[in-house]
């Protein structure tokens, strides 16, 4: 996919309530210069009479120059060596009657972080996150690609960053809109962003739209604890679910909890019929949710359509020291873990299970020198989960991220310093402005 590039290592060191702080959407300061996908070069002859006569009209002849436009902080603007005519100009009187639908079909494929840029443009394209039309548009277009949402607590105060792959940048995405007992990221789905916490004593569980600055607050559930959660969205039916998987609380074996977003309340299903959970990563694929076990030992698989559990006897590699399962697509599933029972020794491998046998073939390594970068200690801290075949791995104590294309076999390190807090947790996000969270 675009926006995954050859290996490089760069890092520096409640109620429904609405906000609509928009405009304050910008690209994170702090990682600019180190992700900025304009780079100046080419002549060091800079006069405007010789990039005029310059045939050249390469990208690396190209001159970086700083501006401020209106609303925004500094950014780099290429201008490239071409000859601007004065005679050529922009009809205002044109463009101003642009039809609706075309400038609605327009805006619908500007990147959504750019479409921010341009709020500040009129009173007609500050209103366009609200008309029905663009959204009807923007629903239809091809999603923007993947993210990577980076959140943390700062002094009680909530802080995200968004990695798009595509445009190698990072934006820093106002998050003061949640109340203060929201301090777990569950997790992200079709654009929905999902978030748990303790509010005193009750377990409290929201769902919101980053872009458009909307939360609510989800019902109880039956079992008013602390659980395992995963969001999954469905943009055909504009609904989305949360399933609470089977848990222990106590000497009392908790049943899994579906919220439907349609009816607006839990429905209570089968306790899961294991004892031990070997991970508390879980992994959504193909309408299943996965957890690993060890008793017993393999997978449990949950059935949505069923509301069932069914256990899978998919034996874990030998030597496995920690496995994580990541959804791919087309029913693939993946096992990630370290092998190996000395530091010296240890590797980290990627496994796909073989639905058909029901073993885990393994289909590709971490390089050494990523692995050794990633991991300087054997018992360092490290997580991983996925999203379209993409694979991303992060370790907190180096600040550092590594993204693996199954599909294209390649590794690339995660650009910038917005992993660096200790605290912050992170998932693969898609950016659109359509996500109801009604």
């Amino acid at each position: 996919m675009d926006g995954i590039g050859e290996s490089s290592e760069s890092a520096c060191g409640e109620s429904s309530s609405q906000s609509k702080k928009t405009g304050s959407f910008r690209e994170d300061d702090s990682c600019r210069k180190q992700v900025s996908p304009i780079r100046g070069g080419g002549s060091r002859n800079t006069s405007p009479l010789s990039r005029v006569r310059s045939r050249n009209t390469s990208p690396l002849r190209q001159k970086v120059i700083m501006t401020k436009p209106r609303g925004l902080d500094e950014e780099r603007v290429a201008t490239f060596g071409k000859a601007v005519h004065p005679d050529v100009q922009m009809e205002d009187r044109i463009w101003a009657m642009l039809p609706e639908d075309l400038l609605n079909e327009i805006l619908a494929r500007v990147p959504p972080f750019m479409i921010f840029r341009l709020l500040s443009v009129c009173k007609r394209w500050n209103s366009i996150l609200q008309d029905s039309s663009f959204l009807k548009f923007h629903s239809q277009v091809s999603s923007h690609g993947p993210c990577l949402l980076t959140f943390w607590k700062n002094s009680q105060t909530s802080q995200c960053s968004v990695f798009s792959l595509p445009l190698k940048t990072w934006y820093r995405i106002p998050f003061t809109f949640l109340p203060r007992w929201a301090f777990w990221l569950v997790g992200s789905s079709g654009g929905l962003v999902c978030f748990s916490g303790l509010d005193g004593l009750t377990f409290k569980t929201l769902v919101c739209n980053p872009l458009t600055q909307t939360w609510r607050t989800l019902p109880s559930m039956h079992y008013n604890q602390q659980r395992q959660l995963i969001l999954v969205v469905d943009r055909m039916d504009r609904s989305f679910k949360l399933i609470a998987t089977s848990d222990i609380y106590g000497d009392k074996s908790l049943p899994t909890e579906v919220y439907d977003s349609k009816l607006n309340s839990w429905s209570l299903h089968q306790v899961m019929p294991a004892v031990n959970l070997c991970s508390s990563k879980m992994a959504y694929c193909d309408s299943k949710l996965y957890l690993e076990t060890l008793s017993p030992l393999g997978l449990m698989m949950y059935r949505m359509d069923l509301g069932c559990w069914e256990h899978i006897p998919a034996r874990f590699p030998r030597s496995l020291l920690d496995g994580y399962l990541v959804a791919g697509t087309q029913k693939r599933l993946f096992l990630v873990g370290r092998i190996g029972l000395y530091s010296t020794h240890q590797s980290m491998r990627i496994w796909e299970l073989d639905h058909a046998k029901i073993i885990w073939v393994e289909i590709s390594r971490m390089p050494p020198k990523h692995f050794r970068t990633l991991l300087r200690l054997s018992a360092e801290r490290f997580e991983c989960f996925g999203q379209d075949n993409l694979i991303c791995f992060t370790s907190w104590n180096q600040g550092k991220g590594l993204l693996f294309d199954v599909d294209k076999k390649v590794w690339s390190w995660i650009p910038g310093c917005a992993l660096q807090s200790y605290n912050s947790q992170v998932c693969f996000y898609e950016p659109r402005f359509d996500a109801a969270i009604y």
